[in-house]
């Protein structure tokens, strides 16, 4: 029986930032992720001013909307332009004379402390997203096992101490529960199939802080009913956190309610089904993605991504959750990861 505790999981200082080690660079060089983008995160936090930025009903959100003076302004639209086009277009400018940066805002909350970049397309006023962040070691390891483990492919790009990510559309986590959970045509068992599937991703390569604000739900309709999916947003807690409940989504208030919908709508066999299935489909990933997936836990294995007492305390917290000794002879976080793979895909 475990005795970990299981209260509701709260986060009060922001994490260490990471610096990108060369052997690391140079697996994402090798898998084109490393870029000759402007380094340019430094040049936008020099803006003049700013003003809230509001949502499309009026209400303040967490950014602001940033200005720089008319002439810098000019430099920065053409190289956030040329960033976008090699994100998105292989680089092509020749295809982006019609774009055109649109806004530019800035959020001070969270560990990365993002630039979001709207880019118009001139032709037909659609607009599109991208973000520009600190380039921080744990969160590109966070990208790159997302895009090889979950069902998910995410494109980023990074240069020196720049991060470039693309908008990863869906419906925020906090609007989805407060917006949709009360209506009547939700499917709520496919809901709460869809939360103990990325409860089971997010604790098995350990990717933290998986509040509401943290995550997106993707809604594809089907040909009888709605497919939902869980899709991470935030990947700066990737292996960072010291407590094994950090990595499990379920033990946040916010995603209380979605905890609910398990609990009275699924049966526990029925549960570890469901998390078979997905076990069974990551070990399927990693055996099509067998070299990438060895080359990134090669680099992760020697680096510092966490503090000392970090790794000690999920060290034997996981020990414990999985009754082994197998995280004992984990020195990193890196290492940690791996072991936290085997173990849990060894059940497969």
């Amino acid at each position: 029986m475990s005795t970990i505790d299981n209260s509701w999981n709260i986060i009060s200082k922001r994490k260490t930032t990471y610096p990108i080690s060369e052997n690391f660079r140079t697996y994402l060089r090798t898998y084109s992720r490393e870029s000759d983008i402007p380094d340019i995160y430094g040049d936008l936090c020099h803006f003049r001013e700013s003003f809230p930025c509001l949502d499309p009903d009026g209400n303040e959100t967490l950014w602001q909307t940033v200005v720089y003076p008319s002439v810098e302004m000019d430099h920065l639209k053409q190289r956030l332009t040329a960033i976008y086009a090699q994100l998105k277009i292989g680089g092509n400018l020749a295809l982006a004379d019609h774009l055109h940066i649109d806004r530019i805002d800035f959020g001070q909350f969270g560990n990365s402390r993002p630039f979001r970049i709207r880019v118009r397309n001139r032709f037909n006023d659609n607009y599109d997203h991208y973000y520009v962040k600190t380039a921080d070691a744990s969160r590109i390891y966070g990208l790159e096992l997302e895009y090889i483990l979950s069902p998910n492919r995410i494109n980023y790009l990074t240069t020196k101490d720049t991060l470039i990510e693309e908008h990863i559309a869906g419906i925020p986590g906090d609007a989805f529960i407060r917006d949709y959970f009360p209506r009547p045509d939700l499917n709520r068992v496919r809901i709460a199939k869809e939360f103990v599937k990325f409860n089971l991703r997010c604790f098995i390569r350990l990717l933290g802080d998986m509040r509401t604000v943290n995550y997106v739900i993707d809604i594809t309709p089907d040909f009888e009913e709605v497919q939902y999916r869980v899709r991470p947003i935030d990947f700066d807690y990737q292996s960072y956190a010291g407590r094994r409940n950090m990595y499990l989504s379920q033990f946040f208030e916010d995603n209380a309610p979605a905890v609910k919908l398990v609990t009275e709508l699924l049966n526990w066999p029925t549960i570890k089904q469901y998390q078979n299935e997905e076990r069974t489909l990551i070990a399927s990933r990693v055996k099509l993605a067998q070299r990438r997936y060895e080359a990134l836990l090669k680099c992760m294995a020697p680096e510092e991504l966490a503090p000392h007492e970090n790794l000690e305390r999920l060290r034997e917290e996981l020990n414990q959750h999985h009754e082994t000794l197998a995280f004992s002879k984990c020195t990193t976080m890196g290492q940690m990861v791996r072991t936290q793979l085997e173990v849990m895909l060894a059940e497969v």
